[in-house]
């Protein structure tokens, strides 16, 4: 295959992604604003109210470690489709749970629906599979402006479906089905291809280990920072639904909320992988992070619409930034025949911190405070030690001569 027709896969494959990231993608801010609030309305304990989104991220987190080398050796359609599948299934068995009042089956089912979002976080890195070097921040960043569109559909698809029963979050439950089980033919259309071929040299060395390669401080660095960017987006807009309401505001302006924040999570990734590519990967991460802490000042400064806007905007910039930046990063950073095992490492420490996140969303939020202010307040301050951890990182990589990095 020529150069020119390597370029025109990786343009299709990008497209179809973009596509499946507006369609499929459409259910991750559904789940994120149901999940809270219907394990609010199921659980006995209410510092449990956040333990759905926490159990569709521990499920992806233990998702990636096999998905990831399943789609290295027989392809990325059928890692996607699974995920779909997942994705489907995890809210087949949710809706039943809303219907039948069962917090246990709501837990089983979000954990199914993190199949699909581990299956999710690696459109970023498909899209780099037929990419030049040159094209792929671009590519990663053009396949994450698909979510651009699924923070439309989801939130307003969510306000239409949310109360079409009697019983609350069934119908969007049952959308969600629909969106994984249309949504799956998409991948049919994706073609394999690559452009980071294995040099002879490459060929005839093994693989390094992944605690090899996690001694590698651009990796190390790379991995960090994805970690806290995530993490830190996820511990504060998990809780923002609850805040929302107790503090006195709608649904709506909870649905509201959010789709600004993933419209925010989004639109950046226009422009992100030309960024990486005109001022390098380590401003434009450090961009990210100081956005992040630019959102935290915003949300502790009241509770009005406003800041919940702005700071939830604020997060979502601070997360492209971070998290783009720091993916392509890493895919910088590895051989090719080290694909499977160093994506597969990533979005497991990944998404096993925000796992953590989420978990610990739902108690800062509910139960660290005396009223909904005190525990949006504690959910904010539990950002800075994390900022502190990736930009000393990301400081500490810098530093270093670039023959040790």
């Amino acid at each position: 295959m020529t150069d020119a027709e390597q370029h025109k896969t990786a343009l299709r494959n990008v497209a179809i992604l973009v596509l499946a990231q507006a369609v499929i993608g459409a259910q991750m801010p559904m789940l994120f604003v149901i999940g809270g609030l219907a394990g609010n309305s199921l659980a006995s304990n209410p510092c449990l109210a956040t333990l759905p989104i926490s159990l569709i991220v521990f499920g992806s987190m233990t998702t990636a470690p096999w998905i990831s080398p399943l789609m290295q050796k027989r392809g990325r359609k059928l890692g996607f489709v699974i995920g779909a599948l997942g994705g489907a299934l995890g809210a087949g068995v949710a809706a039943y749970a809303v219907f039948s009042g069962s917090f246990a089956l709501l837990l089983v089912g979000s954990y199914l629906s993190g199949i699909y979002m581990s299956a999710q976080g690696f459109y970023r890195f498909a899209a780099t599979d037929a990419a030049s070097e040159d094209f792929r921040p671009k590519a990663i960043s053009y396949v994450m402006a698909g979510g651009l569109f699924s923070a439309v559909i989801g939130p307003q698809l969510n306000k239409q479906v949310m109360d079409y029963s009697a019983i609350p979050f069934l119908g969007s439950y049952l959308a969600i089905v629909v969106l994984n089980l249309l949504g799956m033919f998409i991948f049919f259309a994706l073609k394999s291809g690559t452009q980071q071929k294995e040099t002879p040299q490459e060929a005839a060395t093994p693989a390094r280990t992944r605690l090899e390669m996690l001694k590698t401080p651009r990796i190390a660095v790379a991995v960090i920072c994805a970690m806290v960017s995530y993490s830190l987006m996820n511990l504060v807009m998990t809780s923002t639904p609850l805040a929302v309401m107790g503090c006195g505001f709608t649904q709506n302006d909870a649905n509201d909320i959010v789709s600004v924040h993933v419209l925010a999570m989004f639109l950046p990734s226009f422009v992100t992988g030309h960024l990486i590519a005109k001022f390098g990967h380590e401003k434009i991460v450090a961009t990210g992070l100081v956005i992040l802490a630019g959102a935290g000042v915003v949300a502790l400064s009241g509770v009005s619409l406003s800041n919940f806007f702005i700071a939830l905007a604020l997060l979502g910039f601070g997360w492209n930034f971070g998290f783009i930046g720091a993916t392509s990063m890493l895919a910088s950073a590895h051989a090719p025949n080290e694909r499977g095992a160093v994506q597969g490492m990533n979005d497991l420490l990944v998404f096993g911190c925000v796992t953590v996140a989420s978990l610990a969303s739902g108690g800062l939020m509910n139960c660290s405070g005396g009223n909904p202010v005190e525990g949006w307040h504690a959910v904010n301050y539990a950002m800075v030690p994390f900022l502190i951890l990736a930009g000393g990182a990301l400081l500490w990589m810098t530093l270093r001569p670039k023959s040790l990095a």
